[in-house]
């Protein structure tokens, strides 16, 4: 049987965010592939990540910065290892290579960290973003070098697909577009209609920052605009480590409710009327859009929300970007049960063409099998991976050793507690 070692920035968690539903998607697959898989985290586990062990996973907690991984990984000899997020290839990788030379190491990025942070920026800077405010990023810098060192990189956003090979140069070779997996069940599944359902809703992860700022937005711009029109209305609020200055909003008087974690994310989206994801900043595709798609639930959103989530059909919605128009969108589909039905149909008719697991989980093996038959070839044609490869990984080898010494020399003086 082959093995797969997942090296996890975070232990996954699909019901706090779109990044540990797509874990978890991919875990099915490679599930799907046979692969005997172990994940690995240097986080500390939560109380929301998944049960790996229930799905026959078995898990390990590893250390930066120390030898216990160069023993874990010879001892368990993957096939395949896949870093999520380019850090752990950073830390990892060249253990990985140094140790399991003919392992195929694969990236999955979830979204461009580089581009986020950038536009994150320059939104403070209230400014568009530019090419040259990637072109001098140091974490561009970091995050494509790893995309270079990695045999593939799974991208989830067709958006970010063409940057990588515009504007940094990156081979089609070493990417591959893989979306969000939905299953037939998911875009076939029967949904409440319009008159079952009631209130707006907006979810997400109060951690990632784009998210904080959607919530900011609506609690002092949109909403009360929304309210002017719908007094009585209704606007939940979910997501998963709501901080106190989240929870300090909840204001029933205004019906803005600061509800935090919700057990089933999907009951949420399918009984509210709309859901609201205004984003002003932010990259990659956003999953509480493709669940309000297969929920049929009709989304207003911006520019930034709607990125690499449309097809030739409309959006199943509303795309606007300033409050007004958010407001007076969001307001229509609330009200009007034609134009609510006809985005409502839309979603599972957008969710079909872009998202259809079947169709992407062929697209993805036959890449992986293509690689690993010509994996020696492969990488000799990504020469300026195998330089970066070359001369990264010993610098971070020297640095990792380093501290690893300078810890041992820490416990010998003071004892492994301090002591």
């Amino acid at each position: 049987m082959k093995k797969l070692l997942i090296i996890g920035y975070v232990w996954p968690e699909p019901n706090s965010s779109a990044a540990g539903s797509r874990m978890m998607q991919l875990i099915h697959f490679f599930h799907g592939q046979r692969y005997q898989i172990t994940f690995a985290s240097p986080a500390q586990q939560t109380e929301h990540m998944v049960d790996l062990n229930a799905l026959n996973i078995t898990i390990a907690n590893i250390n930066l910065n120390c030898t216990s991984f160069d023993e874990f990984i010879t001892d368990l000899q993957p096939d395949t290892v896949m870093f999520d997020r380019f850090m752990m290839e950073e830390q990892f990788g060249w253990r990985v290579s140094e140790h399991c030379p003919d392992a195929l190491r694969i990236l999955d990025t979830e979204d461009l960290f580089c581009l986020r942070n950038a536009r994150h920026q320059s939104y403070k800077q209230k400014r568009a973003i530019t090419d040259e405010d990637l072109l001098i990023s140091d974490m561009a810098k970091r995050e494509v070098a790893s995309i270079f060192r990695s045999d593939i990189s799974l991208m989830i956003s067709s958006v970010e697909v063409a940057l990588l090979q515009r504007l940094f140069k990156v081979d089609a070779s070493l990417i591959h577009y893989c979306p969000f997996m939905l299953s037939d069940a998911q875009l076939t599944q029967e949904n409440p209609s319009f008159k079952q359902r009631n209130d707006f809703m907006v979810i997400g992860n109060f951690r990632h920052a784009p998210n904080w700022d959607a919530v900011l937005w609506l609690k002092q711009q949109i909403w009360p605009l929304i309210r002017k029109q719908l007094p009585d209305a209704k606007l939940n609020v979910y997501g998963a480590y709501p901080p106190p200055k989240a929870t300090d909003l909840h204001d029933e008087k205004s019906g803005f409710l600061v509800k935090g974690w919700v057990d089933d994310a999907v009951l949420a989206m399918q009984t509210a009327k709309v859901c609201l994801a205004p984003l002003r900043f932010g990259a990659g595709i956003k999953g509480k859009l493709a669940e309000a798609m297969y929920c049929a639930t009709p989304a207003v959103t911006s520019d930034i929300g709607a990125e690499s989530m449309q097809t030739e059909l409309a959006w199943p919605g509303a795309i606007a970007n300033e409050p007004q128009t958010i407001a007076d969108a969001a307001v229509k589909l609330y009200q009007d049960e034609q134009a609510w039905q006809v985005a409502s149909d839309l979603g599972q008719q957008n969710g079909q063409l872009m998202y259809q697991q079947e169709r992407i989980l062929v697209q993805l093996a036959d890449c992986l099998l293509k690689l690993a038959a010509n994996l020696e070839q492969h990488r000799q044609q990504n020469f300026i991976g195998s330089m970066l490869n070359h001369h990264h990984h010993k610098s971070t080898q020297y640095m990792a050793q380093w501290i690893d010494v300078k810890t041992q020399l820490k416990d010998l003086v003071e004892g492994p507690e301090g002591e």
